[in-house]
């Protein structure tokens, strides 16, 4: 088990390993399991393990101890590889969807109606080009690049860098492939792939 203390640190490995489907993640997410299939509740911590394929889910955002609006994004990303149709609703905030736009660009099968995301699972994502709108968003970003056969960039990488610590490392020390590429006087971009 690889540890993680904060919930909101957590969601991206979470996420991260389910899309993969290697080791398992014990963390903490301030929500019980019944939010995700593979996991189990050990204590006050939660275990994610996916064994198999990933399933369909409808999800609802919702104040704490619901499932964390921050995940919303990192969750949605998960399931347009699963099987079936999932629904993904936010129940916290207005216009949470602008990174849905890129997962599209990914070959994501997603349509937004009012606060609902209905996801269409397909069998793979596509590499692209494509860019973090949010801290959130930005996981969301990473994990669908890790995703996706082949090699992808992300621009606007500094939300993601401000508000994960060491995202980078922590993901190469999982077998990532990230580089990090600066263009002139562009922010950085991560090449993942």
């Amino acid at each position: 088990h690889r540890p993680c203390s904060d919930h909101q640190a957590c969601g991206p490995e979470l996420c991260g390993d389910l899309v993969d489907g290697t080791g398992d993640v014990l963390g903490d997410l301030g929500t019980g399991a019944d939010h995700l299939s593979g996991s189990e509740e050990q204590d006050d911590d939660l275990i994610v393990r996916r064994s198999g394929e990933l399933r369909h889910a409808n999800v609802k955002t919702l104040p704490y101890p619901g499932f964390p609006t921050d995940m919303q994004p990192q969750i949605t990303t998960v399931l347009t590889l699963a099987s079936g149709t999932s629904t993904v609703t936010e129940g916290v905030w207005d216009s949470r969807y602008r990174y849905v736009g890129e997962l599209t660009r990914m070959g994501a099968q997603i349509r937004v109606e009012g606060r609902t995301a209905i996801v269409e699972g397909v069998e793979k994502l596509t590499p692209a080009n494509i860019q973090a709108y949010d801290l959130r968003a930005g996981a969301a970003m990473l994990i669908a690049a890790l995703a996706a056969d082949g090699v992808s960039e992300i621009t606007n990488v500094q939300y993601i860098e401000r508000g994960y610590e060491d995202i980078i490392g922590k993901l190469r020390a999982l077998g990532a492939k990230i580089d990090c590429v600066e263009e002139n006087d562009e922010p950085p971009i991560r090449q993942i792939g």
